[in-house]
């Protein structure tokens, strides 16, 4: 598994938001202002720069992990034909058909599965699968969530093609509160220096790009590879030790083979048993779970702050 496809993983609608504040503001004797201007507003689109659809899609293929939690949180997983073989949360989604690993999808396997919509990553990769669905008659909505940020747009526009807008600002709105509950919690706390461990040969650690970064900070750590814009740089063994991290966070594999290899003892953390093993199945995309995911790393950084 090639590590661009273990890492994949969507952006943010403020257009309408804007819309309503300035309805709000509108002087009394010209009503039909803010009516024309919220009328005039483009409809939103994907990040294939397509129309984003409407409706309520009641055969779905989700290939994009990370909405596919989306649409467990909005109720719409019985409507799930289709997902990737890396969507196994709720036996509901399980009962979906597999059909791989969501970038460059066999087309024709998916339209066996009779969608009227499709949910695609929105990478390079995807824009032939894409427009092939589209000229089948098949609406597709291409999105790229990958930073905490962009969790509302995307909820908000696959709540709009299943019919759950209301309920898609209910999710957003939860997420927040939580992070912003793990925030407060670790708010004054040392921040941990910590390295985090995604792959190893090479090894692939976290960079500013990334939204493990943005949870790293907001459970009171520093990543060690702030100052690397790129998500998932390649790193050195002997650049990790010269950087020192406090701690280093791995999933229970990557824990496993650090702890035995000798090469990792170069590191201190590793000699001094700092080697903190992560919920994999929480952390592994900017979707729903991104609150359970920052309090569980807030545990391992901070025990006992929540």
């Amino acid at each position: 598994m090639s590590h661009s496809r273990t890492v994949v993983g969507v952006i943010g609608c403020v257009a309408l938001a804007a819309a309503i504040t300035l309805a709000g503001c509108a002087p009394r004797e010209e009503p039909s202002r803010a009516v024309t201007d919220t009328a005039a507003l483009p409809p939103p689109v994907d990040d294939f720069r397509h129309e984003a659809p409407r409706g309520e899609a009641r055969r779905i293929v989700s290939l994009n992990p990370a909405t596919t939690e989306l649409l467990v949180a909005l109720g719409a997983a019985d409507r799930l034909v289709g997902r990737t073989s890396w969507d196994l949360y709720t036996p509901a989604v399980r009962r979906a058909r597999d059909l791989g690993n969501g970038i460059r999808p066999n087309v024709e396997a998916v339209l066996e599965t009779r969608p009227d919509l499709v949910i695609l990553y929105g990478s390079e990769d995807n824009v032939i699968a894409a427009r092939r669905f589209r000229d089948a008659g098949v609406a597709t909505l291409s999105l790229k969530l990958d930073r905490i940020g962009q969790l509302e747009r995307a909820a908000l526009l696959v709540g709009a093609a299943v019919g759950q807008e209301g309920r898609a600002r209910v999710v957003v709105d939860s997420v927040h509160r939580t992070l912003d509950s793990v925030r407060a919690a670790v708010e004054g706390k040392p921040r941990l220096r910590a390295f985090w461990h995604v792959w190893d040969a090479p090894i692939i650690t976290i960079g500013r790009g990334s939204f493990l970064h943005e949870l790293v900070e907001i459970a009171g750590g520093e990543n060690v590879y702030d100052d690397v814009s790129t998500p998932s740089p390649r790193v050195e063994l002997e650049d990790i030790a010269r950087r020192d991290p406090a701690v280093v966070l791995a999933g229970p594999v990557g824990a496993r083979r650090i702890r035995s290899e000798q090469r990792w003892r170069a590191v201190r953390a590793v000699r001094n048993g700092r080697v903190l093993v992560v919920d994999t199945n929480l952390v592994a995309r900017p979707s729903v779970r991104l609150g359970e995911a920052a309090v569980s790393l807030a545990r391992l950084l901070h025990p006992g702050s929540l």
